[in-house]
């Protein structure tokens, strides 16, 4: 089965800020072991969430993995996340889409946060 990876973020008035999200997509393709691997946005960056699982379905995905570039479950995960989500898979209905939790709760998030207060 053929997988890609969609990294959705917020997105920002500061393009720089989308940029990063989209450097974080292109450096998930070697540890993720998948060549597919697009940034997404809910608002203000392109592409949106729809454009980018359209781009995927064009290269022949089967299966899309959402990981929401989010710290917490919040309003835009709870509401419009889902929202998104169906009108995809209504547009796609041979592709597969799951989505994964939100980074709170990792247990690599606490290092991080260990490891940038032990640098100052």
């Amino acid at each position: 089965m053929i997988t890609g990876i969609i990294v959705f973020a917020h997105g920002s008035r500061v393009e720089s800020a989308n940029e990063a999200v989209r450097a974080v997509a292109r450096d998930l393709v070697r540890p993720s072991a998948c060549e597919r691997v697009v940034a997404a946005f809910l608002e203000l960056g392109q592409p949106d969430l729809e454009g980018a699982a359209d781009q995927l379905a064009a290269a022949g995905v089967e299966r899309i993995i959402i990981i929401p570039y989010f710290l917490t479950l919040g309003l835009h995960m709870e509401r419009d996340l889902p929202r998104l989500v169906d009108r995809v898979v209504e547009k796609h209905p041979g592709v597969r889409v799951t989505v994964t939790p939100p980074l709170d709760g990792h247990p690599a998030l606490v290092q991080i946060l260990a490891d940038r207060a032990a640098g100052q």
